[in-house]
């Protein structure tokens, strides 16, 4: 066995949030790595072109259309993923939103709602699913959660996404602490300013984009793939003895 073994060879992986993005980005190397992945999200065809973007890989790869904040459907989500692919031993909760930008005070119920039934109520009950899906296989797991630097400082404009991303750190602090027996273990990396879609209205202003750079020793902002080798490290054998941690993935900016 390797000194540091990263290889996910045998694994089954499931991504939600996989159709673009960082989801995306994490989906694919968790292939390169070795593993069978499903991705999940809400589009079908969004999904399809992550299907295609592994099929290099040569890994199995199926997609599961699921609405994270439908409880039934993030059942679903894992039932079919043993059905198809045998088994479960990844989940990278990565679903989020975000849909409103602006003071904390003008958030109405549904958009807070939103949010937090998203980042945060989908990744708890999604976990607990894969909890008992791997208690029965009886060898092991292991989930990484993503939340975001705004999780550990108030971003100004996201204060009920900064809320629900702080949340996904300490979820991953108690989970880990109650489900190491059981054999899992969770873990956590925190993106800062990514380009990717989702962030397209913060990457695009320019005096964001500014703050940004200039408070980042590597003065620029993230790629998505740059997020994906954090996670196939949490998932694999080269993390045996790493729980409960959140990385910062954000070029030194929180240094």
């Amino acid at each position: 066995m390797p000194v540091a073994d990263f290889s996910l060879a045998g694994k089954v992986a499931v991504v939600t949030g996989g159709s673009r993005g960082i989801g995306r980005s994490i989906a694919v190397a968790l292939a390169e790595a070795g593993a069978d992945v499903c991705v999940a999200a809400r589009k079908p065809e969004a999904l399809e072109e992550t299907l295609a973007a592994i099929r290099p890989t040569g890994r199995k790869a199926i997609a599961v259309p699921t609405n994270v904040r439908d409880i039934a459907a993030l059942q679903n989500l894992v039932d079919e993923t043993r059905r198809q692919l045998g088994r479960i031993d990844i989940l990278v909760n990565n679903a989020a939103t975000n849909p409103v930008f602006g003071p904390v005070a003008n958030l109405d119920e549904r958009a807070w709602d939103a949010v937090m039934n998203t980042n945060v109520k989908s990744v708890f009950f999604l976990s607990k699913m894969f909890r008992e899906a791997v208690r029965e296989q009886g060898q092991g797991g292991a989930i990484v959660n993503v939340s975001s630097t705004g999780g550990f400082r108030a971003s100004t404009g996201l204060g009920a996404y900064s809320v629900s991303k702080a949340a996904v750190i300490m979820l991953t602090q108690v989970c880990a602490k109650e489900w190491g027996p059981d054999g899992i273990r969770v873990n956590c990396i925190a993106p800062g300013l990514i380009k990717t879609e989702f962030s397209r209205a913060l990457w695009e202003n320019e005096g964001i984009l500014k703050n940004s750079t200039q408070g980042s020793p590597l003065r620029r902002i993230g790629d998505p793939d740059e997020m994906a080798g954090a996670v196939v490290y949490f998932a694999s054998a080269a993390s045996s003895f790493t729980t409960g941690e959140t990385l910062i993935l954000d070029g030194g900016g929180m240094a």
